[in-house]
């Protein structure tokens, strides 16, 4: 079986996406994924992660500071088969910039890992303790989204 290719997006693609990119690629091992995160906005295109997401995920042993920040591109519609959005805001953008024929890849992350339409924060005005409550969350989602991977034919 192929990996899935799966593309986080969170608007600045400096903490929530990468988080989440790290965590998935940790939790999943090799083989099951190809995984990448991107921006709606492009302020931080060529940047590494906010400082505060590289820590908390080197905190859990995960490594995401080689990451660099980019914008989702037209191409990326086709390119990966699920587009996880963090939140409510971010996946209105998305579903406004996909063809009609890509919208079902596009999804709500905690709807689709874990059953609630909760948003994941973004923690960027927040301390240590606001990463650490998303970490918690997409480490959450990303195991759940393993298993879901697990089961596919």
């Amino acid at each position: 079986m192929k990996p899935a290719r799966i593309l986080f997006v969170c608007l600045g693609n400096i903490c929530r996406s990468p988080l989440a990119e790290g965590i998935l690629r940790h939790v999943a091992g090799d083989g099951l994924v190809d995984v990448d995160s991107a921006g709606t906005g492009g302020w931080h295109i060529g940047d590494p992660p906010d400082r505060r997401s590289i820590a908390v995920a080197r905190k859990h042993g995960i490594d995401i500071a080689g990451q660099r920040c980019r914008k989702v591109q037209a191409g990326d519609f086709e390119a990966f088969d699920l587009i996880f959005a963090m939140d409510r805001s971010n996946l209105a953008h998305l579903r406004a910039l996909a063809p009609p024929e890509v919208q079902h890849k596009l999804h709500l992350f905690l709807d689709y890992t874990l059953g609630t339409t909760r948003d994941v924060p973004d923690p960027y005005y927040e301390g240590p303790e606001g990463f650490e409550t998303v970490y918690n969350m997409l480490f959450e989602g990303c195991t759940s989204l393993t298993g879901r991977l697990d089961e596919r034919s």
